[in-house]
């Protein structure tokens, strides 16, 4: 049986309690929790490399800090590496239940939902809100980039794509689920579709190549973003008599999410959801310019590779300070085993 190592990155510790119960309340939860509570500038990325250095088992598990794992999240992922030995990585959902914290956080929760929910199967990407990684495949990719994403952004998505280009096999099973407790307003929204989300995905885009460029999205997502973009250019240069019928065609492909809202939120959250996906959409487009920048400052910026690589659980390297040390207070105090977290 394949060990879990459960690593949560408690930059935002608001919520902590909460996700180490339901952890703890899990079946067949992991063989050990480290949770590493560095400061909040040093950014996910950093935290979780910490984590991983510190891991003793055969499989990192991933799971942010706001999100609470279901029941079953911890079997399908032992499930999974233990039917597929060829397996690198595989990661989940958001489940679908409205937010506590209004229309907002629903619409952003639900949206990462249905995304995720018609994009099951081979991946080329990754996500680390709650996603497993055999630790092997972890190490041989150099981990999370921390030198460039010192903030949360796409890092999870990078780390996917090196895994990809490794030759390993990720698969995204919607099956795997966690609730999110994050609270999002129209103003956070944007500012990460703008500047954490949009751009830097186009700067990977500009990199890497179309793999970056497809993630886990369907036909019909792309489709519906081109359809949006180009009802927005005819009704920018006055075509109206264009205009009108992408932005129906646009509607209609995104209906069956516009109902997931309906079914699980009310009307007026299906109804605030058209509006708000009409805003992401904009802010996604708006992204690509900053995007483009982005990649021509970082290869102008860029060096050479990153002068740090990724270190393996050691007890002595851990007596010596180092590092892992400088991220993770009080380490020894804040790893457990068997899924209980240490007082």
């Amino acid at each position: 049986m394949e060990g879990l190592s459960l690593v949560i990155p408690a930059t935002k510790t608001e919520t902590l309690d909460r996700c180490l119960a339901a952890v703890r309340a899990a079946a067949d939860g992991p063989d050990e929790v480290i949770v590493v509570d560095a400061p909040r500038a040093d950014g996910p990325a950093a935290a979780r490399n910490t984590g991983a250095r510190r891991a003793r088992h055969d499989v990192l598990v991933f799971l942010d800090a706001d999100v609470l794992v279901h029941a079953d999240a911890f079997t399908r992922i032992r499930a999974a590496f233990e039917a597929e030995p060829e397996l690198a990585a595989i990661f989940g959902s958001y489940d679908d239940l409205p937010s506590l914290h209004g229309i907002v956080s629903t619409f952003r929760n639900m949206l990462h939902h249905y995304v995720h929910q018609g994009s099951g199967g081979v991946a080329t990407t990754f996500w680390a809100g709650l996603g497993a990684v055999r630790r092997d495949s972890y190490v041989e990719v150099d981990g999370f980039d921390d030198w460039r994403f010192r903030s949360p952004s796409v890092e999870d998505i990078e780390l996917g794509l090196r895994l990809a280009a490794a030759g390993g096999l990720i698969k995204l099973d919607p099956e795997i689920q966690g609730t999110h407790l994050k609270r999002w307003g129209v103003r956070s929204m944007l500012l990460t579709d703008l500047f954490y989300r949009g751009m830097p995905w186009t700067a990977l885009m500009l990199d890497r190549g179309p793999k970056a460029a497809r993630l886990n999205l369907r036909g019909s997502h792309g489709v519906a973003a081109a359809a949006f973009t180009l009802s927005l250019a005819a009704t920018v240069l006055g075509r109206r008599r264009l205009a009108a019928p992408l932005a129906a065609a646009y509607f209609a492909i995104n209906t069956r999410f516009y109902g997931l809202m309906l079914r699980r939120a009310g009307p007026r959250s299906a109804a605030a959801a058209v509006a708000l996906l009409g805003v992401h959409n904009a802010a996604a487009l708006g992204s690509a310019p900053l995007g483009v920048l982005a990649f021509a400052t970082d290869r102008l910026r860029r060096t050479g590779p990153r002068t740090t690589r990724l270190v393996l659980h050691s007890p002595a390297g851990e007596r010596a300070g180092g590092r892992s040390q400088r991220f993770a207070r009080e380490p020894q105090a804040r790893t457990a085993p068997n899924g209980t977290p240490a007082p």
